[in-house]
């Protein structure tokens, strides 16, 4: 089986992002990559998705990219103090690409973290 064309099918994939899971799931069987495909694309988020949440962060609800990302103190912050005056915002919005692969490299290592020990 091609491994490659797996990781072809999750929906945005950036050539950085498919040089990571190829990298990081080196040594996995056929059975615990389909298992890890499955738990990893539906926690993952693509940059695309980013972009639109920091938009939306920037015009409606500051700090929502960071609560997406599971960052709950700093989307707090974000709230309260409108996106750290705009500027805050405005940065994640530049870096939006970097918010989505930070995120889903917690996510490879989280996927992984479950396979190996057998909970799939």
């Amino acid at each position: 089986m091609n491994y490659d064309s797996l990781f072809m099918r999750l929906p945005g994939i950036s050539p950085q992002e498919f040089a990571y899971l190829q990298s990081a799931t080196t040594g996995l069987n056929e059975q615990q990559l389909q298992s890890f495909l499955m738990i990893y694309s539906e926690k993952r988020k693509n940059e695309e998705n980013m972009l639109i949440f920091c938009v939306i962060g920037l015009v409606l609800l500051p700090g929502l990219q960071r609560f997406i990302t599971g960052q709950i103190g700093m989307g707090i912050l974000y709230l309260v103090t409108a996106g750290l005056c705009f500027i805050g915002s405005i940065i994640d919005l530049v870096n939006y690409k970097n918010l989505a692969n930070e995120y889903n490299h917690k996510m490879v290592f989280e996927s992984l973290q479950l396979i190996k020990m057998g909970g799939f």
